[in-house]
């Protein structure tokens, strides 16, 4: 299947698929503290986007255990939430994808419990640019290689580095349409961004090395090198103007 143009109404749909999302975020941010476990922070994601007309897109995705992602410090993507109690100075990513009305909303965030490290401060800042530089490239008319390279630059000009195993996609009805957006490109390769598009950036960097490594759960992902890791996504929208974000309040 090629590459979906939207209709203003089914953006209109996702727009409120991304606003649980974050409300589902928002929500998460204020219980995160020392102490708590990631399966609770499941639990209150569940009842956040329950209560507000949605469904959890991860739960049972391609047999994934839970509702939300929850990716501790030198994990990447794809952590599993359950006993594992937050220590402070610990970072935690939250990936949080919801179905409203049959359209998906999908963004992650990192948050450090307490008190962390320089470092860890730096990483989480430069992934958080990193995904702004790549939505302030997103524009009708550019091609995608432009918005990789930007979310690319700003990463390595930090002296942190972007994984290249996975890549941001396409969503819509889906959580995974075409095109895959890798975090690290050329400008002026691939294909040409026209308005109605919908995608989710979303750059994952690391303090070490780029590579990674699967856990034998199968679904954790964390750094080969075991460096710190950030995650930061937004799903947005193409216009004739400025890229809309669809994933805030």
């Amino acid at each position: 299947m090629g590459i979906i143009i939207k209709s203003p109404r089914e953006i209109g749909v996702m727009r409120e698929a991304g606003r649980i999302v974050a409300a589902v975020h928002d929500t998460l941010k204020n219980e995160i503290r020392p102490g708590i476990t990631t399966g609770e922070l499941d639990a209150i994601a569940v009842r956040t986007i329950t209560e507000r007309g949605a469904i959890a897109s991860f739960k049972g995705y391609r047999g994934f255990p839970a509702s939300i992602c929850t990716s501790i410090n030198e994990e990447v993507v794809h952590g599993i939430p359950g006993s594992r109690v937050l220590e402070e100075g610990d970072l935690v990513a939250i990936d949080v994808g919801a179905v409203y009305n049959g359209f998906q909303g999908d963004a992650a965030i990192t948050v450090a419990v307490g008190k962390t490290s320089a470092e860890a401060e730096a990483l989480m800042n430069a992934t958080r640019g990193a995904l702004e530089a790549g939505i302030k490239a997103a524009r009708s008319g550019v091609h995608l290689g432009d918005v990789s390279a930007a979310i690319q630059a700003y990463a390595e000009e930090r002296n942190f580095s972007v994984v290249r195993e996975y890549v941001g996609h396409g969503i819509g009805r889906d959580m995974h349409e075409e095109p895959q957006i890798p975090n690290y490109g050329t400008s002026g390769q691939g294909p040409v961004l026209k308005k109605g598009m919908t995608m989710a950036l979303e750059p994952m960097v690391n303090a070490g090395g780029w590579r990674t490594k699967v856990l034998p759960d199968r679904w954790t992902v964390v750094t080969a090198d075991g460096s710190l890791s950030a995650h930061y996504e937004h799903t947005i929208a193409i216009t004739d103007g400025e890229t809309e974000i669809l994933t805030q309040l």
